[in-house]
């Protein structure tokens, strides 16, 4: 991945000039950052027939010798949790899992420069309940109380979350999300004419397209679980989860092995 500027956690290779050189490869007319000591072992061993061309060269560098140099710098990470708080067995779960998760990855995201939100989706409409932030404190006070109940607009979720990660990444281009969906999968309530499921199925895709890396995990009870969850992680290009008994601690885990932290 090709970033513009820095953070402090995540490496990604950028096209600037600053970041730690860690390797060099064929300029290929790329001349602005060149990896001189590349360069020069690149073309040392043609020096020989090189000069019997020209004797008054000390060392000659043709354009296909040169090297540019490759760097990695720190990036930092946009985790925005989307949670299904319709009415369902397990909406107290999700919402406990989730809240201790935001808090706990909150404790080490100011140093770091991670940013954490929240988005919810119930009734008839989706809300940034959490808008991307490093502050434990706006978190508490965000998350203390979240409506729950109503019917399940899924594809309302999943859409504002689209547009929360693209309206982040203009302000921070160094950023690299992560968004974690919780849901069993089920939605009823459309924003458009489509039939409600395609209509999430549809927006996923769109998600999936602009390469925005996703998890599901399937907070459906196993003998209710109709395998939607599963379909949804798949139109999402997603990594999939099935934890009928999950606490805080094991989505923290989950979201951290996902970041590679």
């Amino acid at each position: 991945m090709n970033r513009r500027s820095s953070g402090r956690r995540s490496q990604t290779r950028t096209e600037t000039k600053r970041g730690r050189y860690i390797q060099a490869r064929p300029a290929e007319g790329k001349t602005s950052d060149i990896a001189f000591d590349a360069t020069i072992r690149a073309a040392a061993p043609f020096q020989k027939q090189r000069r019997a061309a020209d004797n008054k060269l000390a060392f000659s560098i043709r354009k296909h010798d040169l090297q540019r140099k490759v760097r990695v710098k720190q990036t930092s990470n946009l985790i925005l949790f989307v949670v299904d708080a319709s009415w369902s067995m397990a909406v107290a779960e999700r919402m406990s899992a989730a809240k201790g998760a935001i808090l706990s990855l909150l404790t080490d995201a100011y140093q770091r420069r991670d940013r954490v939100g929240m988005v919810v989706f119930q009734k008839d409409r989706a809300q940034l309940v959490l808008p991307p932030t490093n502050s434990i404190e706006l978190a508490r006070r965000s998350l203390s109380d979240i409506p729950i109940g109503g019917k399940t607009p899924l594809s309302a979720g999943l859409n504002m979350a689209f547009k929360v990660i693209k309206r982040e990444e203009l302000a921070h281009p160094d950023v690299r999300p992560l968004l974690i969906l919780l849901t069993d999968g089920v939605g009823n309530v459309s924003i458009s004419r489509m039939p409600p499921q395609e209509e999430a199925y549809k927006i996923a895709e769109k998600i999936a397209m602009e390469e925005i890396p996703s998890v599901v995990i399937n907070m459906e009870h196993r003998e209710f679980d109709k395998g939607l969850a599963s379909e949804i992680a798949d139109h999402l290009k997603a990594s999939y989860y099935c934890l009928t008994d999950l606490q805080a601690d094991k989505l923290l885990q989950t979201v951290k092995e996902e970041i590679g932290f």
